[in-house]
């Protein structure tokens, strides 16, 4: 789908759609479009359940007085609510009910809102914005899927009078866009197509973009002693990789400190020897999404040349059951020194994260280290589906993110650390264990 920004008119063609607030209250677009079609607008609503409530729609077909095939009243809430992330909402809406009647090209009329911040412009890059998160697909392995289920939406455009301006704001979301949708391809593939080395391959390409993308193979990681993360992923045929993404923005210096992204990248995990019951592994593919969220992190970063000096390091492996795999009980030892006990080879995500955080920190001595997993279902016995689990050891930090996450809709959730949890994973025979002796704060520990 392209996203464009128009002059403020009537198309000749396709969908004109125009706001409609809580109450029926008529945008001045749709005011001006109600008086060209005698009434059809309000007369529309009056036989209709449509009341303008956030998100709502209703269809008038062959319009009268306009070319425009269908003129679609879109609900915009009340207009003290149209902030950044209600636009971005409406936008992905607007996506989906254009998909659903099959319509191929549209035009959004975007209106200024007296009791709203945003700019005109500014309202159309955050619609554009949504919309073009909800265009995403994944159907590249679909071979037979019928017409009536494919999406038809070509171009959606957005009627502004300062063109330039919306076009100019929408460019930087647009490659945040650009970086979730990297993170949904990686995700979404099969562990036949993503694994260590195939991933590592699709960081190297962030090289056009000018990050500088460096992997290190299993003899490197083994010189360094990383026997934790090489301790999980010994049981697979697929070698292990880390890699490197640092982007340097402009008027960052190469000898600064970087804001450090770590991301656990299990491709496959079985549970190695501590095997995962069958109902449910095939959704293991996704044990990788922290390793996928650094790499679109360092997509978005690149693409609107952020000015900032950053780095993504990711720890790559499968956990896998063969006869070389690891064994409850094994004692390995991290690159730290620290010797780890295994009881749990399904506890693998903090065995392979131990040595990608001490790796970065030891190597870039960043600012802040922030650290992107699906480390344990614990997090979503705790907290269901709504909220990540945010582990904090720097206030400032966690208030950011936290203020981060609420402006975005990903909202997070503090949880504690202390004394109390370290001392829970003492080991007789190591330095830790690599899981606690019962199911007791398990997100934590």
């Amino acid at each position: 789908m392209k996203i464009a920004f128009t002059k403020p008119e009537i198309p000749a063609s396709g969908s004109y759609v125009v706001g409609v607030h809580e109450d029926r209250k008529l945008t001045k677009s749709a005011t001006a479009l109600d008086k060209r079609t005698r009434g059809q607008l309000l007369a529309a609503m009056a036989v209709s359940r449509f009341k303008g409530r956030k998100g709502e729609t209703l269809d008038i077909l062959m319009p009268r007085g306009v070319q425009a095939r269908r003129v679609i009243l879109l609900g915009l809430g009340k207009p003290a609510d149209l902030g950044s992330l209600r636009l971005q909402r409406l936008g992905g809406a607007l996506v989906a009910h254009l998909n659903r009647i099959g319509e191929t090209n549209a035009t959004v009329a975007v209106d200024a809102i007296a009791d709203a911040n945003p700019t005109i412009p500014t309202m159309a890059a955050q619609m554009a914005y949504g919309a073009k998160l909800r265009d995403y697909r994944f159907d590249k392995y679909r071979t037979n899927e019928k017409p009536d289920h494919k999406p038809t939406l070509k171009t959606l455009s957005f009627a502004v009078a300062d063109m330039a301006l919306a076009r100019k704001l929408h460019a930087p979301l647009a490659r945040i866009a650009e970086g979730v949708h990297a993170t949904r391809d990686v995700v979404s593939e099969p562990p036949n197509v993503i694994f260590p080395v195939s991933f590592a391959e699709r960081c190297k390409e962030l090289e056009a973009l000018g990050v500088k993308v460096e992997i290190l193979d299993e003899k490197k990681m083994s010189a360094l002693g990383m026997g934790a993360l090489l301790g999980v992923a010994q049981g697979s045929a697929r070698a292990p990789r880390i890699v490197v993404m640092e982007w340097l923005g402009a008027g960052a210096k190469a000898d600064s400190r970087p804001v450090a992204f770590c991301g656990k990248g299990v491709t496959f995990d079985t549970g190695g020897i501590s095997l995962k019951p069958a109902a449910g592994m095939e959704d293991m593919k996704w044990d990788m999404a922290g390793a996928g969220a650094v790499l679109g992190v360092m997509t978005a970063l690149a693409g609107r040349k952020a000015k900032v000096h950053a780095v993504g390091v990711v720890g790559l492996v499968e956990n896998m059951p063969d006869g070389n795999a690891q064994r409850p009980s094994d004692i390995v030892t991290a690159m730290s020194g620290r010797t780890i006990e295994v009881l749990n080879t399904d506890a693998e995500g903090r065995l392979v994260l131990a040595d990608v955080c001490w790796y970065t920190q030891n190597r870039f001595k960043p600012v802040a280290m922030i650290d992107l997993a699906t480390l344990t279902g614990a997090i979503i016995i705790a907290l269901g589906h709504e909220y990540a689990g945010l582990f904090a050891n720097n206030e400032d930090l966690a208030a950011g993110l936290l203020a981060a996450g609420k402006a975005t809709g990903e909202k997070l959730w503090r949880m504690p650390l202390g004394d109390v949890f370290d001392r829970m994973i003492d080991s007789d025979a190591a330095d830790v264990k690599n899981i606690a002796g019962d199911r007791g704060a398990g997100a934590t520990i």
